[in-house]
């Protein structure tokens, strides 16, 4: 299983926000690519890039910080947030990102997915973010009417290969992730799943790799010191 530690951009500083809302946020750097050279010194091997301004507004106001990222690490670079046209995927795949995130774009724009996929195959991954049962959508403010069951078996006939899951009800509470959840969507759907949000602690990693999920995110355990990153590559392998 990959450990993707991940970086959430806003003002071109890495913080957090508290279950998706953006008037409680953490600032924990003011120098975003030098969390990306530590992720890197750890061993990793993926990084998780989200430009929260983009999520919330639909443009790429992060892009610089993100170019010089993906130039100065040599790492893989996952990108999401905002991504709701082919001109921005282009953008970001351009400057060398290895994988583009679609979110709301994603639910609200069917057409522009499967143009994605057609075009750029599994460089195109899909967020599913998921609120009380439902897929949310624009920076997780709205729900859409969509289960994730739903959603899933429409992106798997689409062709969609990679999936990042998230239980924003866990994201950045630290009270561990949805492992049902995964656990779950794992049996039913033959796609690689990123676990995300409420990844606190080693066990949660350890049960993540025993359900034979892709990968899993690191976010707010790693800023404060729950998980080292390390070992948690070292874990998951």
């Amino acid at each position: 299983m990959l450990i993707l530690p991940a970086i959430d951009l806003y003002d071109k500083k890495a913080v957090r926000l508290y279950k998706g809302d953006y008037d409680n946020m953490t600032v924990y750097s003011t120098n975003p690519p030098e969390i990306a050279e530590k992720f890197k010194a750890a061993g990793a091997e993926f990084i998780h890039l989200v430009d929260l301004e983009g999520a919330r507004d639909g443009n790429t106001p992060n892009i610089e910080i993100i170019d010089t990222i993906v130039k100065n690490t040599g790492l893989k670079v996952e990108v999401g947030g905002g991504i709701r046209s082919l001109e921005v995927i282009e953008r970001y795949l351009s400057i060398g990102v290895a994988r583009v995130i679609l979110g709301t774009a994603a639910v609200q724009n069917e057409e522009l997915l499967v143009s994605a996929v057609k075009k750029y195959g599994d460089k195109i991954a899909v967020g599913v973010d998921i609120k009380d049962g439902f897929v949310a959508i624009k920076g997780w403010k709205e729900k859409s009417a969509l289960t994730p069951d739903e959603f899933f078996t429409k992106l798997k006939n689409i062709g969609v290969k990679t999936v990042i899951c998230t239980d924003i009800s866990k994201d950045g509470a630290m009270q561990g992730t949805n492992r049902e959840l995964y656990k779950d969507l794992s049996a039913k759907f033959d796609m690689d799943i990123v676990a995300s949000g409420g990844v606190s602690s080693i066990d949660d990693i350890k049960a993540l790799k025993n359900l034979d999920l892709y990968g899993a995110i690191l976010g707010k355990a790693y800023y404060v010191g729950a998980v080292d990153l390390r070992d948690a590559i070292e874990v998951a392998k």
